[in-house]
């Protein structure tokens, strides 16, 4: 078994270091390059109307050189105020390369081998078999390979629970898979990785990122917290779509900082006249300003791929590699990674036997910056070009009618709940602690967290009721948290279902002393 993991890892590699070794195509000519911008530009306007997202950025960058910046549309829905190369977004999961290239530098300062155990570091990082985290190599915190179902425990940072704490729950989620075996995305394990890069280098992830990146590439913009992004005078706002009608979510929003607590996964914020820099950056593998900051061999070894992910977008294979993707297409693969916070959607991506890349920073969730991105890599070969909008909306849409249609039938007569006090009190569970629930308005209420975020439940059926956030609630699709009530009519225990999609929804009913 582990002679065919080093045969397929070196099938991978070969096949990366074969693409690199290819002769670069030649470039566009001044005159092909104003017919790719205005087909860019023209389908950026039509996507943007179609998808209804208020506000974008645009970058391409070849070689050393900035072929294109520019904003469209406005910073908020309904306002005059244009987006410009100087507006600020987030920029979601595009971070976790920042992070990855952070690792990458202090890997060739000799201060660590990528496949060290983890706990060689971190004696505290424990995963729920003792067998892999031992095993556990620092290469493997960003391959998205850990066995933990996709997206595991994100709901902590939403309650308020820091950095620490959120590593520390790792440990009581159960893996759904075989380490190593299957690819589902996680956010948690690159707070495990700027804990290792804080300890290899006695400075915070921020300081880290600031001086070995933003500062060196001029990044004079990017910032790394809340506070930056309300208060810098350029700023777009975060937008959702909330019954078919695009909303702007306001700055003192109560669940702002979540984006800030998964920093090294998904909290930088930045402007399009920084992002083209950090792409000319990787597109001249690691070298900026006639300086390599960090070797060409670990810039390699970032954008090799790591993990299966199968078919990803179209009939494309898809390979996860450590906070990049690495895609099988026509006529070269493409480098990029997508990035979505809780109203704004990024996607960096870049062809390196070309030289060529594209940033897409935009104040809507859509899948638009993708479709855009892709596009203009076929425009740039010569490939045919697609319009892939309303594709794209209908299986958007597709998918919501089937979610819709899973969704519990309200019941011409519902049971009856029991009296609601007798739902009240404390429940527990390893990953989220204690949560409270009290009788609140008729109903009622579930407080989780240092942040005590609020579910507030209305009944539904006999032991199941329905929730919704009580601060702008976001979602488009019923929730539910059903109680676990015994035969006596004592309840033992609840299931959230908004939490257990990685099964750590399940809570138990705290017993009182008296």
């Amino acid at each position: 078994m582990k002679n065919l993991k080093l045969s397929l890892a070196f099938i991978l590699v070969f096949i990366f270091a074969q693409a690199f070794a290819e002769e670069k195509k030649t470039s566009p000519t001044a005159e092909r390059w104003k017919q790719i911008i205005s087909d860019v530009e023209q389908y950026a306007k039509k996507g943007m109307k179609e998808w209804e997202i208020p506000g974008m950025a645009v970058g391409i960058v070849q070689d050393d050189e900035v072929i294109y910046a520019k904003g469209f549309g406005v910073k908020s829905a309904g306002g005059n105020s244009a987006v410009t190369t100087g507006t600020i977004f987030q920029i979601g999961s595009t971070s976790k390369a920042f992070t990855a290239c952070v690792a990458g530098m202090l890997q060739d300062e000799g201060k660590f081998s990528w496949d060290d155990p983890v706990i060689k570091y971190l004696p505290d990082f424990v995963m729920y078999d003792p067998w892999v985290t031992r095993e556990f190599q620092i290469w493997d915190m960003m391959a998205q390979h850990s066995g933990l179902p996709g997206y595991s425990a994100d709901f902590l940072s939403s309650c308020g629970f820091d950095r620490n704490r959120i590593i520390q729950a790792i440990r009581y989620i159960k893996p759904v898979t075989s380490f190593r075996a299957k690819y589902a995305y996680q956010n948690n394990m690159f707070l495990a990785v700027a804990a290792f890069e804080e300890k290899l280098s006695g400075k915070t992830w921020e300081e880290n990122v600031k001086e070995r990146i933003f500062k060196p590439l001029g990044m004079e913009s990017s910032t790394m917290d809340l506070a930056s992004l309300r208060n810098a005078k350029d700023v777009a706002s975060l937008h959702v779509k909330v019954k078919d009608k695009v909303i702007a979510i306001p700055m003192d929003w109560k669940y702002m900082n979540w984006v800030y607590t998964y920093g090294p996964a998904g909290g930088i914020n930045s402007n399009i006249t920084d992002m083209v820099k950090w792409l000319k950056f990787q597109i001249n593998e690691g070298s900026f300003g006639g300086k390599q900051l960090v070797s060409k061999e670990n810039i390699r070894f970032l954008q090799t791929p790591k993990t299966i992910l199968g078919q990803a977008i179209g009939s494309h294979q898809a390979f996860y590699c450590q906070g990049w993707l690495y895609m099988e297409r026509e006529p070269y693969p493409v480098i990029w990674h997508n990035g979505g916070t809780t109203g704004m959607k990024t996607m960096i991506a870049f062809v390196p036997q070309a030289k060529a890349g594209i940033v897409i920073l935009s104040n809507l969730i859509t899948e638009f910056p993708e479709d855009l991105a892709f596009r203009f890599f076929d425009d740039y070969f010569g490939l045919e070009l697609k319009d892939n909008i309303a594709k794209l909306k209908e299986s958007e849409k597709k998918a919501k009618d089937e979610a819709l249609a899973k969704m519990p039938k309200v019941p011409q007569a519902p049971c009856a709940a029991m009296p609601l006090e007798q739902y009240a009190g404390e429940y527990e569970n390893d990953v989220y602690g204690k949560i409270s629930i009290t009788v609140k308005d008729k109903g009622l209420s579930i407080l989780i967290g240092p942040l005590k975020s609020e579910l507030k439940l209305t009944h539904f059926d006999k032991n199941d009721f329905q929730a919704v956030y009580t601060e702008l609630d976001l979602t488009e699709t019923p929730s539910f948290v059903r109680f676990n009530v015994e035969l006596d009519r004592t309840v033992s225990g609840l299931t959230i279902e908004a939490l257990n999609e990685d099964g750590c929804g399940v809570f138990e009913k705290v017993k009182s002393n008296f």
